[in-house]
């Protein structure tokens, strides 16, 4: 394998990552889900007679709200009445009748408290015949944040950082969220009706269950406080978490507090919850993509989760077999989509696609001609200013001349370091949209 080749492979697949962003800017979803005709206004093909309505109101929260709140801005015009959104620091743009707040993420901060009750104020006392316009995005369980009783900011924080880091899947960390929450797991829902709802939701959830995804605000919550505790016990964090949160959910599991709303209950009635955007989507213009530059492409699964390094020694199995798979000629482009997780045991800073991308790059042998790319469609992996990395046998090669050893640092949870030194971080920026990440694999 040439430097050439090299260069070329890994351009390609960041130019296939780039081009599935664009499918799933959330300006575009909104549109194809949301029109306007006169004194008609159009969701997901359910037909609403404006003359009928008392209020529209337009919240939110999430990594991709701010584009999708421009775009329903552009479509409805002056008929909104007012409206709020939470987005994560950074990642706001010009709004008019909808105030914008920034906030933490994906820790919270007392931005995203203080958001969270204007927003709940501005939906007090919603009659039958207001329409209120909810946008969910990834993000949302951090952005859209409320406090149990007894329990100050510092303590979730806590609590927060420590299921974060402990290994645990987006849908045990919400379930634990949801019995911390009065607005999660459908409790938004209830403090809005009897009012008209609809959210649209960009989904960053593997097979994007509705009660998961920003913790299911507008969702009936099939969890309980029981399942919670159970998910503190697993990885060990009883002895860990703060005592308001130990002393809440206990309290929850006793009965002293209320569950959160189940299906059947009536406030979910006047409920309407779309999927406007998915990781499927990325992945088929990916698809699309590589097959216009010639690669012969294969989308091989919507559901990478695990721990990261392991998904990492998977994806390289997965590309050598393909490289002598005769009935997928060469070149050829693997993708897959999801979202892996990572126990932190390290000091050092990275994401799980940047881990991914260097456990890769660990397994592949010198001039094997496979490019591994591995990036978060919000831009954001972890708390740094990369969306991923993207690696091939030269990496390594690299790292050794400028006297880098992979193995402390992948040990170290320090893969940001790494590619700052080695080279190979993909840099977006915010991208201002959130459906998990992309996988790929390009064999020539």
């Amino acid at each position: 394998m040439t430097n050439n080749q090299s260069l070329y492979y890994r351009k390609a697949a960041e130019e296939i990552f780039r081009y599935a962003l664009e499918s799933v800017e959330p300006e575009k979803l909104v549109y194809k889900a949301v029109s306007r005709k006169g004194n008609r206004l159009y969701i997901q093909h359910q037909e609403i007679d404006l003359t009928q309505l008392n209020r529209i109101i337009v919240i939110g929260a999430g990594k991709a709200t701010a584009p999708m709140a421009q775009a329903i801005e552009e479509i409805m015009g002056d008929i909104i009445d007012s409206g709020l959104i939470i987005v994560k620091h950074g990642h706001s743009v010009p709004l008019i009748k909808i105030q914008t707040i920034e906030a933490g993420h994906p820790v919270p901060d007392e931005n995203g408290i203080s958001g969270t009750q204007q927003l709940l104020q501005l939906v007090k006392e919603t009659k039958p015949n207001d329409l209120i316009i909810i946008l969910i995005s990834g993000g949302g369980s951090a952005l859209l944040i409320d406090l149990p009783q007894h329990c100050i900011l510092e303590e979730l924080q806590t609590c927060f950082d420590l299921l974060l880091k402990s290994g645990a899947s987006i849908t045990e960390i919400n379930t634990v969220r949801k019995h911390l929450s009065h607005v999660k797991g459908g409790g938004l829902a209830r403090q809005i009706f009897p009012a008209r709802l609809f959210t649209l939701i960009l989904s960053d959830v593997i097979g994007d269950p509705l009660d998961v995804i920003a913790s299911g605000p507008t969702v009936p919550d099939p969890t309980t406080f029981a399942d919670a505790w159970s998910i503190v016990q697993k990885y060990g964090l009883e002895d860990k978490i703060p005592y308001s949160i130990h002393y809440h959910l206990q309290q929850g599991i006793a009965g002293n507090l209320p569950e959160t709303p189940k299906s059947g209950d009536a406030i979910f009635s006047r409920v309407n919850n779309y999927i406007i955007g998915s990781n499927s989507i990325a992945l088929e213009a990916a698809r699309q993509k590589a097959t216009e530059m010639g690669f012969h492409a294969v989308i091989t699964g919507l559901n990478i989760e695990g721990e990261a390094a392991i998904a990492a020694k998977e994806l390289v199995s997965t590309a050598r077999k393909a490289g002598i798979d005769t009935t997928i000629p060469k070149p050829a482009c693997l993708l897959s989509g999801g979202e892996t997780t990572v126990r932190v045991q390290g000091t050092g800073v990275g994401g799980r696609n940047q881990e991914l991308a260097l456990a890769a790059a660990l397994e592949l042998e010198a001039n094997e001609p496979i490019v591994i790319l591995s990036a978060g469609t919000d831009g954001t992996d972890g708390p740094t200013d990369a969306a991923g990395a993207v690696v091939d046998s030269n990496t390594m090669i690299k790292a050794a001349t400028k006297g880098l050893d992979e193995k402390d640092f992948l040990a170290n949870n320090d893969s940001y370091h790494f590619f700052r030194q080695a080279g190979g971080h993909i840099i977006t920026g915010p991208t201002r949209t959130n459906v998990m990440d992309i996988m790929m694999a390009l064999i020539y």
